[in-house]
């Protein structure tokens, strides 16, 4: 499933209350465990994350900590003083990061939290969730593999790579318009495991590319030499871009769209990023109805539409966009939202 599904997936587990154990499997750098955290955000629960593949049995289960004998006693027992980053109270989702590539007596460990929500004299409190993530042996990952009872007691969903998803992320996020435009121009890139090389292209190393490119530093570090220099070619492309600030201001009339693919998703990028107020994206719908092809006003249709929900200003949009006709047509898929 896509980011997105998968987002909507968990979310729909929370609401429903169903504390049943899932294991998020996907190629590493996709960003499993960024989702499942920004799930807890907005449920406004507790999020702790445990990488089990650096962790000690002990650092799950505990510490045996000898019980002074009664006086008519002998011997002395022992009790577990569980870790202190375990949940006590309260909700949440306590996520077992990196899973299978724990050794197998961690995972023995694991086993039985996740089938008893309990290890030692610890138990797991009611309003949390126990989920759990790991990458896939065709990623090549140092992985064990995972007992099969205790593969049987989890839900299994697998997540990709997916642009659409990326770009969501990235707008909201304030991304480099040039990372977000290259990766539409050329989606194939946004995630492309490299075995040779310590650095390749993945949503997690373009985050950081978007980072150094917008401290004027090169991303070779992030996404690859090879990677780079096609970025860097492309970063040629917004020499010839039309005059975006003038599309904005509604001052358009006498420039074209262009002609080159590259252009035309750095372009419609470019307009989707600046569209920050509603007189902003009436202009810019204006312009591209009447100089670009269906398929380009329907993507920045889309885009600014789903920037706008995020910020939760939909209605102050639809009171300047929905009088005009024209936009009218390409806001059909979203008539019911916007008009919420």
């Amino acid at each position: 499933m896509k980011p997105s599904q998968l987002s909507s997936y968990l979310n729909h587990l929370v609401s429903a209350k169903l504390q049943i154990s899932t294991m998020v499997w996907g190629p590493p750098g996709i960003g499993k465990s960024s989702i499942v955290a920004q799930v807890a955000q907005e449920s406004a629960m507790q999020f702790i994350d445990l990488r089990l593949s650096q962790l000690a049995p002990t650092d799950l289960r505990g510490l045996p900590v000898p019980v002074p004998p009664a006086k008519n006693e002998t011997a002395g027992t022992s009790t577990w003083y569980p870790p202190e980053v375990l949940p006590r109270e309260g909700k949440g989702i306590l996520f077992l990061d990196e899973l299978n590539m724990a050794p197998p007596a961690m995972q023995g460990v694991a086993q039985q939290l996740i089938l008893d929500r309990r290890v030692g004299s610890y138990v797991v409190p009611d309003g949390w969730f126990l989920w759990a993530a790991g990458n896939r042996k065709e990623d090549r990952a140092s992985v064990f593999e995972m007992p099969a009872p205790l593969a049987n007691r989890f839900l299994h969903l697998s997540v990709e790579a997916d642009f659409d998803s990326f770009k969501s992320h990235a707008l909201e996020r304030g991304f480099s318009e040039q990372v977000i435009a290259f990766l539409g121009y050329r989606p194939t890139l946004l995630h492309k495991l490299d075995h040779k090389t310590p650095s390749w292209p993945s949503p997690r190393t373009w985050e950081m590319a978007s980072r150094l490119h917008q401290a004027n530093l090169p991303v070779d570090a992030a996404v690859g030499e090879g990677v780079a220099a096609e970025f860097r070619a492309y970063l040629a492309v917004y020499n010839e871009l039309p005059d975006l600030d003038a599309i904005v201001a509604g001052k358009g009339g006498k420039i074209a769209f262009p002609k080159e693919a590259s252009s035309r998703w750095a372009t419609t990028t470019g307009l989707t990023v600046r569209s920050q107020k509603p007189p902003e994206v009436l202009a810019v719908f204006q312009w591209l109805i009447a100089k670009a092809s269906e398929e380009w006003v329907q993507l920045y249709a889309a885009d600014v539409v789903n920037q706008f929900q995020r910020r939760k200003q939909l209605a102050n949009l639809a009171k300047v966009v929905m009088k005009d006709p024209a936009i009218l047509k390409y806001l059909t898929h979203y008539s019911q939202l916007i008009n919420q």
